[in-house]
């Protein structure tokens, strides 16, 4: 197969995983194998045919700017807000914001997604008990690939007059975010993977302006 041919399906598939993530909140690993097997059938998938997630991130974002223009900025100003109070509220876990709501691409069905970096995740579970907060314990990838699964605490946010918001918190060791992931320097432009509050902050102001 060509180059040319492989890059035109690359993009064919990345087009498609970003319909299913804008449209139906797919994550992107499951987006991207569907996508796939609509395109490729049941033929073996080479990797090298795969969009990445930077790629198929940029096709959300262009999806959701031809689709979505009229509802989704004010859907994502609303959710990066919501993070702020949920990180002020968090503020001594060292609280990072990750995920769509971070990268700009948060639609109707996404979630806000915190990374924790605290000394125990038993911590964070008290201190939810005592808010009265009905959470759900379960797992997910360490950010750092490789190594041994994160617990995560994930939980419906009560809305007034709105639909509750799904907030899944990664609790990671104190040690972890001393790790080579970026952090937000604010602009619009710098591809991120967590943000601190006062960067998350700084990407509202610019939403405003």
């Amino acid at each position: 197969m060509h180059q040319t041919d492989i890059e035109l399906l690359r993009a064919e598939i990345a087009a498609a995983a970003a319909r299913m993530i804008a449209e139906d909140g797919a994550d992107y690993a499951s987006a991207k194998r569907k996508a796939a097997r609509q395109i490729l059938g049941d033929a073996k998938t080479r990797g090298e045919i795969l969009p990445d997630n930077t790629q198929i991130e940029d096709e959300v974002r262009a999806y959701n700017e031809l689709f979505f223009g009229d509802t989704q900025p004010a859907r994502l100003l609303h959710l990066r807000q919501l993070a702020v109070q949920v990180m002020e509220e968090l503020a001594r876990f060292n609280p990072y914001l990750t995920g769509a709501v971070l990268n700009g691409t948060a639609g109707e069905h996404s979630d806000i997604h915190l990374q924790l970096f605290t000394s125990s995740a038993k911590d964070v579970e008290i201190f939810l008990l005592n808010k009265n907060v009905n959470f759900e314990v379960s797992e997910s990838n360490h950010f750092k690939g490789g190594q041994a699964m994160v617990e995560t605490l994930s939980f419906l946010l009560p809305q007034k007059g709105r639909a509750p918001e799904g907030v899944h918190l990664a609790v990671y060791d104190v040690d972890d975010l001393r790790g080579g992931v970026r952090t937000a320097s604010g602009k619009r432009t710098a591809r991120t993977e967590r943000a601190d509050i006062d960067a998350v902050r700084r990407l509202i102001v610019e939403e405003d302006s």
